[in-house]
């Protein structure tokens, strides 16, 4: 496998004694296949970081979220993961549709773990997993080229509280989004959304922010 390095980082690494070291985490750490074990863990995932590149290679990261597995990894160098309802933007999807390039970082804080997987991503309109996914609008598959684990040393522990009231659960239904329902901004939503918004009561924009800073969002 090629190495991740370029001028830059050989010569930071040169600078700071970790060459020896460096040479040999990009050898014997990075690889292009799951293990069974890696495997186990993004299935145990519920969120993850994922970062792209806008066509002027401006980097953005965003965090997606979801039910236990939500993430699928469907054979040893490909995964799937789900679009669900968002702000409109489409921000990271359009640069997967125009740059394609992804990485993903998957961390365990209840017991310190990291893995980062970097590949090349397509955003799916269509595909038979979409069944499996309540809700989603669109599928990611990501073609990976590289895992690695990251030392977990800095990795905060943290206990998860409860799951988002917003992640789809069958045969429940998923909440309205709050901030669906600001008055000033009914006129650039949806007309079934501006429907619905009506019918639970507009709230203005100081009382978002208001509910946003009490977890009511």
């Amino acid at each position: 496998m090629q190495s991740i390095y370029a001028a830059e980082h050989l010569a930071l690494q040169q600078e700071f004694g970790t060459t020896k070291l460096a040479a040999l985490l990009d050898q014997a750490i990075i690889h292009a296949q799951f293990t069974p074990e890696e495997q186990a863990f993004v299935a145990s995932r519920d969120m993850f970081f994922l970062s792209s590149v806008d066509p002027e290679g401006e980097p953005t990261v965003s965090y997606k979220g979801g039910p236990y597995g939500f993430v699928t990894v469907l054979d040893a160098c490909t995964l799937i993961f789900p679009g669900y309802d968002g702000n409109g933007m489409f921000y990271s999807m359009g640069n997967i549709v125009g740059q394609r390039r992804v990485g993903l970082l998957f961390i365990d804080f209840e017991n310190p773990h990291r893995m980062r997987v970097q590949g090349t991503a397509a955003l799916l309109r269509e595909h038979p997993l979409l069944a499996i996914y309540p809700e989603a609008q669109y599928l990611v598959r990501v073609d990976v080229n590289r895992i690695w684990v990251n030392c977990p040393r800095y990795v905060h522990r943290y206990e998860k509280a409860r799951q988002s009231k917003y992640v789809p659960q069958v045969p429940l239904e998923t909440p309205f989004a709050v901030w669906k329902r600001i008055d000033t901004l009914q006129h650039v939503l949806p007309e079934t959304a501006q429907i619905t918004a009506r019918a639970l009561g507009l709230i203005t924009f100081a009382e978002y922010e208001a509910m946003v800073a009490r977890g009511e969002g």
